[in-house]
């Protein structure tokens, strides 16, 4: 009779100790993520000087790049995602979408460190109903307020896809550069 209490004492400590590992489905690292305290903060574009570079397209239906290079001037900051980009003409706004099947990977920038992100537009002709006449571009970091930096687009028209309202273009994610 006295094995049966020393076994049930037994038993329930086991499960005591199983149950206080559990943490809910968390692991450490999925706490850590979730927490904004840890690791750096969302870089900002007030922290960033920023250059653009174009691979302009010289005729309708060239494709054409702008290259938009990000300095980190502040403090060690991370890019978890795509930067958002849209195109701005008189009448209308088209936020540009990530290229087809680019998968964003996250960035930490110290200081001085660069990065680099590239839209990928069609020419289109000078005709609306074909293409948007764009005069700027936008964008805004993932993660960071809701500053934006707006350039100059002096690329020409940017096409429309089939559906007559899409925008061919695309933006990438954050490339690294330099060492």
């Amino acid at each position: 009779m006295r094995t049966l209490p020393v076994t049930l004492a037994a038993a329930l400590s086991a499960t005591l100790l199983l149950t206080a590992c559990d943490d809910g489905g968390t692991g450490a690292d999925d706490t850590k993520n979730a927490d904004p305290s840890n690791g750096p903060a969302a870089c900002a574009l007030r922290d960033m000087d920023v250059e653009v570079g174009a691979g302009a397209a010289p005729a309708a239906g060239d494709t054409g790049n702008v290259t938009v290079t990000l300095t980190n001037q502040g403090a060690q900051c991370t890019l978890k995602g795509f930067p958002a980009v849209d195109l701005l003409a008189d009448s209308s706004t088209t936020n540009v979408l990530p290229e087809e099947g680019a998968q964003a990977q996250p960035l930490t920038l110290g200081t001085g460190a660069t990065t680099s992100f590239t839209i990928t537009y069609v020419r289109g002709e000078d005709d609306p109903a074909k293409s948007l006449a764009v005069h700027a571009a936008s964008f805004t970091l993932p993660g960071a307020p809701r500053d934006a930096h707006e350039l100059k687009w002096s690329y020409g028209p940017v096409a429309r896809q089939e559906d007559g309202g899409t925008v061919d273009a695309t933006v990438s994610g954050f490339e690294s550069s330099g060492d």
